[in-house]
């Protein structure tokens, strides 16, 4: 089965609880999308009203796949860069497949879908993207076509003596 993207969804309740489910879930299956296991969804409900509000001020969107029963299985956040010198690349936010459905390509494809949202923005040249060193994100972000450009040693501190890098990936679109 494949995945069906939505650019720009209504926001409704369902959305909101299958987004939170869906962020919760990565998160305690040792994602690193911002959190550290274990983190329940209450903890999670801040970060997604964020995105929401940068979402209704123009600033965000919002790519959700859903799987075949409808439920959310993806989602990542498109960010779009207010400052004139760097309209011409977009960032790429909380890149998220459900576990359930990991090992099936749809990580792949989510890129995919989000470089091809991107390409509908008249000028967008570029995404970039940043992940945490010590799981191999580097290497599947690099499969998906993206360069690492930059690193940040110890950047992220994912518990006291557990620092990783911040790595600065790049996809070019032209």
């Amino acid at each position: 089965m494949s995945l069906t993207f939505t650019l720009d969804p209504a926001v409704t309740p369902d959305l909101r609880d299958g987004l939170l489910d869906l962020w919760t879930d990565v998160s305690n299956a040792g994602g690193a999308v911002g959190f550290v296991a274990p983190v329940e969804r209450e903890t999670v409900r801040p970060e997604l009203v964020k995105h929401f509000a940068a979402m209704a001020g123009g600033r965000t969107r919002l790519l959700v796949g859903h799987d075949e029963d409808g439920r959310v299985a993806a989602s990542v956040f498109l960010g779009f860069n207010s400052h004139r010198l760097m309209t011409h690349w977009v960032w790429l936010y909380t890149v998220m497949v459900h576990p359930r459905h990991q090992g099936k390509g749809y990580g792949r494809t989510l890129l995919a879908a989000a470089a091809d949202a991107a390409r509908t923005v008249e000028g967008m040249e570029a995404i970039r993207l940043t992940c945490r060193g010590g799981l191999g994100l580097e290497r599947f972000y690099g499969s998906c076509g993206y360069k690492e450009v930059g690193r940040i040693p110890g950047a992220i501190r994912v518990a006291p003596g557990d620092d990783r890098d911040d790595v600065i990936m790049l996809l070019p679109l032209l």
